[in-house]
């Protein structure tokens, strides 16, 4: 299935955060975006949102298998609606939610809290959208 990068990243929000309101998606979105846009460490070597979607365990809808099951919430089964590709466009546009800052991950802890820090200490924790916990880069990121 050759999709575009619109598509794959409408798809990603959808599958990623739809359930999290357009504040959600939208930080999905940025991440995303932040990713293919920073200049260093790992991510500095990805330059385009299909690179940044299908890095290698990066995200879960981007994968087919998980834990040897098939895994039935991914990106090609996705139908996204009007609202994804306007979150979509709007973060490939240029734009950002100011409160996230240049956030790289994220994550749902499952549970009322986030932790400090990301694994491996390089990203600490931002802001909390929704049910997920969102890091920004630290130093110690810039050596990955």
């Amino acid at each position: 299935m050759a999709l575009s990068d619109l598509e794959i990243l409408a798809r990603t929000i959808q599958c990623e955060a739809g359930g999290e309101g357009d504040n959600g998606m939208r930080a999905v979105a940025c991440i995303i975006m932040n990713r293919v846009n920073i200049t260093y460490g790992e991510y500095g070597r990805l330059n385009t949102i299909r690179e940044v979607v299908f890095q290698q365990r990066q995200f879960v809808c981007a994968m087919e298998t998980v834990g040897g099951s098939y895994n039935s919430q991914n990106i090609y089964n996705m139908r996204p609606s009007q609202i994804e590709y306007d979150i979509a466009n709007w973060a490939i546009a240029g734009n950002r939610l100011t409160n996230l800052g240049f956030a790289l991950w994220f994550f749902n802890p499952f549970s009322p809290s986030c932790r400090p820090n990301f694994p491996t200490n390089v990203g600490e924790f931002v802001i909390r959208i929704g049910d997920h916990c969102f890091y920004n880069p630290t130093e110690a990121y810039a050596a990955t």
